[in-house]
Parts: structure tokens; C-alpha cells; sequence
């Protein structure tokens, strides 16, 4: 029995030992990004706490990912899951959740390869980004299982939407993280900003 196991343990530790995790620190920072990119996004489209609970997702990073969440290059990606809690009733409808998965990996190299972007800066931008995503999934404004042209589009529109709600407040070392994203703010002639 115990034979059977050993080579799908030594499988999955040769895949985690593939990526670069945040540290012990780096998750504190994190954690603290996730907040006020909650509070920054919750604020623009004044919503209140509990509206916030109701957009059903949460935020993940690397080490509680499967390997199926996980991707090379984007620093972050959502995953929409249906839910069903125990204390549903048979017939009631599932609900859409949706995990944000932030890259490690990716935002590391991110941050090697541009040595001026700061942690915290970077991902309040990536996580404020991301749950825009849903709120625009949930008020329908936007597809979740849209076209990849669509797709494309749909990112200009959140990052001129991102760029707008973070160029209103003070953060040390966000212009770096702006400066960053600004060709994904020049918007393709046609595209509705919307």
C-alpha cells in the first residue's frame, strides 16, 4: 500500500518544487494588499460589507492551489467553481465561486525582472483587478465564458477601470505598478469602454 502512494507523493513534490513560493512575509504582505484592494474596490462600486460576502470568492495564493489552478504566466487567473452548500435544499440552485489565484511564480519573476516593483503596490493592483473581473462577471456586465476576442477586450476595460480606482489614492511606490500596466490602458479603436 505504502508503495503505491510514494510515487504520486515523489510526483507532486517534483511539481511543487517547480514554482517559487512567497515567503512566510511576502504572504503577510499579501494578506494586507488583498484588504485594502477589497476596501478600494468595495468603495468605487459602494458596496457594503455584505455585498461583498455575496460576490462568493476568495483570494489564493500558490501553496493552496491545485496543480490545475496553476499558470505560467499571468500573475493571476479566476477560476469560477459551482457551489453548493450542505445547508442548501435539494432543488436550490448552485451558485457560481470564484478563486482567484494568484500566481506566485509569476509575480516573483515579475518583480526580479522589473527590480522597481514593490510587492505590496503590485498586488493590490493584481487583486483589485481581479475582483473587478467578478464584480463585472456578477452584474453581468461581462461573460465569464466569453470569446478569447472578448476576453482581450474585456481586460483593457478592467485595467482602465483598475487605473482609475488606484490613481485616486496614495500608495508608496504605485506609479511603478501604473507605469507598468499602461499599455494595457490604451483602449483599441471600437472598444467600448463600458
Amino acid at each position: 500500500m505504502v508503495d503505491s502512494i510514494l510515487p504520486n507523493f515523489e510526483k507532486s513534490f517534483a511539481f511543487m518544487k517547480k514554482y517559487q513560493y512567497f515567503s512566510p512575509n511576502d504572504i503577510r504582505i499579501v494578506n494586507n494588499s488583498v484588504a485594502l484592494a477589497e476596501e478600494l474596490v468595495s468603495s468605487h462600486y459602494k458596496l457594503s460589507f455584505t455585498q461583498l460576502l455575496h460576490l462568493n470568492y476568495d483570494v489564493k495564493t500558490l501553496v493552496d492551489l491545485t496543480e490545475n489552478e496553476i499558470v505560467d504566466d499571468p500573475f493571476a487567473q479566476i477560476i469560477r467553481y459551482a457551489e453548493k452548500t450542505k445547508n442548501d435544499l435539494p432543488d436550490a440552485p448552485v451558485k457560481d465561486f470564484y478563486k482567484v489565484c494568484l500566481q506566485d511564480h509569476s509575480i516573483i519573476n515579475a518583480m526580479e525582472k522589473f527590480k522597481y516593483l514593490d510587492l505590496y503596490a503590485f498586488a493590490v493592483y493584481i487583486v483589485c483587478h481581479e475582483l473587478i473581473h467578478i464584480i463585472r462577471f456578477r452584474r453581468f456586465l461581462q461573460h465569464f465564458d466569453a470569446p478569447s476576442n472578448e476576453k482581450m477586450n474585456e481586460e483593457f476595460r478592467v485595467h482602465v477601470k483598475t487605473h482609475e480606482i488606484l490613481s485616486k489614492v496614495n500608495i508608496k511606490q504605485l506609479g511603478p505598478v501604473l507605469e507598468f500596466y499602461k499599455n494595457w490602458r490604451q483602449v483599441p479603436d471600437g472598444l467600448e469602454n463600458s
